[in-house]
């Protein structure tokens, strides 16, 4: 492994930690939680493939008319990525891409997608992003996750997009999170059998063979440029608090509605 690689992950340790301990999962005791926790989630799943599609666009030929793009086995990379992420499969063999299969989750446990569906169905309109998460009443949290997310986005770095992809993304589920889902779904399986199968697919796919590529996708687009790796650095801390803020938020949604159930 690259020692920059190494020495993101030291550096961003803590913050990583943060996020995998953090109280939003502990709280989560009951389906009205998961709601909650869901309607938050589901703007990061959402801009989660923006950003693959990003670095798509960046590291491949998109247009017409069709030209070899940048490096061959980071084109493999991305585009092996692209294809489980947009292209896979539900419990039933159809074919869907996660975000949509999180939206079924979500159906099925009973969480209003109506800000993600409005919010997307405006910009679909031609709105900006400001009039999209006003018309949608997006919450505060999720709005600036997917701003921050869409500065890194629009900043056409692809070393930067890989690095938010790589480091901010993969792996921030707790053991804990699953045996509670795993709990709900063993009495309320007609409410949480859907999002089970989906953290099942997000450990089997995205949090093993997707990481592995993903690494050596950031490890060649920031080859030996130091300035590069440190940018990704600073990307992948500014992802990482971003989430933390995001979790911040469905804590205190989730704590409210405990207090005022």
């Amino acid at each position: 492994m690259h020692p920059n690689i190494t020495k993101i992950q030291q550096n961003i340790a803590p913050l990583r930690q943060q996020i995998i301990n953090h109280k939003v999962y502990s709280a989560i005791s009951e389906i009205e939680d998961l709601q909650i926790f869901m309607e938050h989630h589901i703007f990061a799943v959402w801009d989660f493939m923006s950003l693959l599609k990003a670095l798509q666009i960046n590291l491949t030929c998109t247009t017409l008319p069709w030209f070899p793009v940048g490096d061959a086995v980071t084109r493999q990379l991305i585009n092996e990525i692209v294809a489980g992420e947009e292209s896979d499969v539900d419990a039933d063999g159809n074919i869907k891409s996660h975000f949509e299969l999180y939206l079924d989750a979500m159906k099925q446990c009973g969480a209003n997608v109506e800000p993600i569906t409005n919010f997307l169905h405006s910009l679909q309109k031609g709105r900006d992003f400001d009039m999209a998460f006003e018309l949608a009443q997006v919450p505060f949290a999720a709005k600036d996750f997917v701003n921050s997310t869409f500065e890194t986005i629009n900043s056409n770095k692809a070393h930067l997009q890989a690095a938010s992809f790589t480091f901010g993304r993969e792996d921030l589920i707790p053991n804990m999170f699953f045996s509670m889902v795993n709990d709900l779904n063993s009495t309320q399986p007609d409410k949480v059998s859907i999002f089970k199968y989906y953290l099942e697919r997000h450990i089997e796919v995205d949090g093993d063979h997707h990481s592995h590529l993903a690494l050596s996708m950031t490890e060649k687009l920031c080859s030996n440029d130091e300035n590069f790796w440190l940018e990704a650095e600073e990307t992948t801390k500014i992802a990482l608090q971003k989430r933390i803020d995001l979790w911040d938020a469905a804590y205190v949604a989730i704590a409210n509605r405990k207090v005022f159930a």
